[in-house]
């Protein structure tokens, strides 16, 4: 499968941002070139230069980050995912700017039995198209930041930017 690319400077790093006509279908913190190649190679795509179709989800992304996009109305096709994680990261794209949750919550929103929250962090971390899917925003039970797989300390400035860092024990 070929995926248009385009990579984009953000002020958490470079976001790797990877689709077709249809929409999004991947958006990664890389660090050199050298690893979106490794992570197209890992997928099974093959990333060829933008042709324009990622317009839109850089405007996004550009927006976002400079306060002025609350909501990301993408069109978005992940590449990968087996059923349990879209449904995880159907849920994720419900969870409203500047607000969090749990895994747990998350978990029981699905409608999963006590103790799924593993699972729900496991698709959480699989996440293809990081911020637009926000899964920077669910938090450990006790609002304890829990992982991200571009850092803790990326997960706590995309919070702040939405006003929803520090957490406010009451509030959990």
């Amino acid at each position: 499968m070929k995926l248009e690319s385009r990579v984009i400077e953000t002020p958490i790093g470079r976001i790797l941002l990877a689709g077709t006509e249809r929409g999004l279908s991947g958006a990664r913190l890389i660090e050199g070139d050298g690893e979106a190649r490794v992570w197209a190679r890992a997928h099974g795509v093959e990333l060829v230069p933008d042709g324009g179709s990622l317009d839109g989800a850089a405007r996004a992304y550009e927006r976002y980050f400079t306060g002025g996009l609350r909501d990301f109305d993408l069109a978005m096709e992940p590449a990968w995912g087996t059923a349990f994680q879209r449904a995880v990261w159907d849920a994720l794209r419900k969870i409203p700017y500047g607000v969090t949750t749990t895994y747990g919550s998350l978990a029981r929103g699905l409608g999963l039995p006590p103790g799924a929250s593993r699972a729900v962090g496991s698709a959480n971390g699989a996440n293809p198209i990081m911020i637009a899917i926000p899964c920077h925003r669910v938090l450990r039970a006790g609002g304890a930041l829990g992982g991200f797989a571009a850092g803790l300390w990326r997960k706590e400035h995309l919070l702040r930017l939405e006003g929803a860092w520090p957490i406010q024990p009451a509030l959990l």
